[in-house]
């Protein structure tokens, strides 16, 4: 077989043996960050390239190196949504949620995309789960939004995480900072990227995002942001802490972390893995205080963060983090014949109209291979349909785990299956209690 083409470089098939975790785990952070007030937002996958070159901020990696950006047919500049936040502030002031009580609590599941060197954890497109908390300067919230990460985390039963946090600080003390970096930077010009020299004069700290091997080493010795933090900055910051403290949750302090975007200010956060290679921030995230204005909106401080889910299925697939496998098919019935075959398609519709998960034959199998089918379907139970059943008015539905049958009626089949099916079910769910499973609570919120 040759394919006229194959998917692009980057990207990837989610085939329906695997979208169950992904479909768990989506459900499972938009239904956390439910409990936590955040509703679901969905924005167009692209956007006018002013709205990134704006938010994001000119001199990232994001908009120099990696934005999928072209013109459409009305010679517009239109680019693919490299990250969440700038679109979820945008529909936030373009909406006029800002005249709403405040906060305004969104979370979201997106596709994103940028043109980078595919590897572990890094695509071209990729998924992200965010959540965004617009119009408060508070710290509380600094450390709420944390504990909704956290939280997700903890549900999901990942191990050995770290987060880290760091502050670094407003416009106003950045300033000095600025100057600092400018200094330590000017004196190794000679080693910089060409990239980084661009950098040193517009935004300096971005030298402490490059990738390059070279300007990373320099980097690791430059001064440090929550040095020249402001009274009111590290105040906030000090605040940030005691919440964290409050909650119990964990953290270390790493005054490397500045994030790849501009639009950061003050708290800083990433929780790292130090199990999936070189992709190891599972999720980051800040203040952006800034973010509204520089969008043509009024003043709006506010936060969120970002959460990989190609990362996330990583780390869980080295853990080994448990996922409740999705639902097995509860019924296969198997006709023989023409007469079998429409009623057994009465039948399964009529059980799927009533939440039972049935399937018929459609590809004209023997009775032999349409067996083999169901037990490849892991079906709970099957029926052998044919003309001796059709006449009897009964049939026999066989438990496959057991082997046990039980005859029930053609004509109020649908009915004493459900009664059938629920005793089964109440039976095992008992006995998956009895046994103490500790992946209980979770295999039971996975069906919630």
């Amino acid at each position: 077989m040759a394919l006229i083409t194959k998917a692009i470089k980057g990207t990837q098939d989610v085939l329906p043996s695997a979208v169950y975790e992904n479909q768990f785990i989506e459900r499972a952070m938009t239904d956390i960050a439910g409990k936590f007030g955040y509703g679901e937002i969905r924005t167009p996958v692209f956007e006018h390239t002013e709205l990134f070159q704006r938010g994001v901020g000119g001199t990232t990696d994001v908009v120099q190196k990696e934005m999928y950006t072209f013109e459409d047919k009305g010679g517009r500049s239109i680019t693919l949504r490299p990250e969440g936040t700038a679109g979820a502030m945008r529909a936030f002031l373009e909406h006029g949620l800002f005249n709403e009580a405040l906060p305004q609590k969104v979370c979201y599941v997106i596709s994103c995309y940028r043109y980078e060197k595919p590897q572990a954890g890094r695509l071209r497109e990729f998924h992200q789960f965010g959540a965004e908390c617009f119009g408060t300067p508070s710290p509380a919230a600094d450390a709420e939004i944390i504990a909704l990460a956290n939280a997700i985390f903890d549900f999901l039963d990942i191990k050995n995480l770290r987060l880290e946090i760091n502050s670094i600080g407003c416009p106003s003390c950045r300033a000095g900072y600025h100057r600092a970096l400018r200094e330590y930077f000017e004196e190794k010009r000679d080693e910089l990227c060409n990239t980084c020299l661009e950098r040193l004069e517009k935004n300096p700290m971005r030298i402490l995002d490059c990738k390059s091997p070279v300007c990373s080493k320099i980097a690791a010795d430059a001064p440090v942001v929550i040095d020249y933090l402001c009274a009111d900055c590290a105040e906030h910051f000090e605040s940030v802490k005691k919440f964290l403290d409050a909650m119990c949750i964990e953290y270390t302090i790493n005054p490397r972390i500045v994030r790849g975007l501009d639009y950061y200010t003050r708290t800083v956060f990433e929780f790292v893995s130090d199990e999936i290679g070189a992709q190891g921030t599972v999720c980051g995230g800040g203040r952006y205080d800034g973010l509204a204005e520089e969008l043509g909106g009024q003043h709006t401080p506010s936060l969120g963060f970002a959460l990989g889910l190609e990362r996330l299925l990583l780390l869980m697939h080295a853990q080994n983090t448990p996922v409740p496998q999705p639902e097995r098919c509860e019924l296969y019935i198997a006709p023989v014949g023409e007469s079998a075959s429409l009623e057994a398609a009465k039948t399964v519709n009529d059980l799927r109209l009533s939440g039972i998960s049935a399937q018929t034959d459609v590809y004209g199998r023997s009775l032999k291979a349409q067996m083999k089918f169901a037990d490849k379907l892991n079906a709970v139970y099957t029926v052998v349909l044919g003309d001796s059943e059709l006449q009897s008015g009964e049939v026999s539905v066989k438990r496959m785990d057991d082997g046990e049958t039980t005859k029930l009626s053609l004509e109020n089949f649908v009915e004493e299956f459900l009664e059938l099916s629920i005793s089964y079910s109440t039976d095992s769910l008992t006995d998956l209690i009895n046994s103490e499973n500790p992946d209980f609570s979770k295999f039971i919120g996975g069906l919630l």
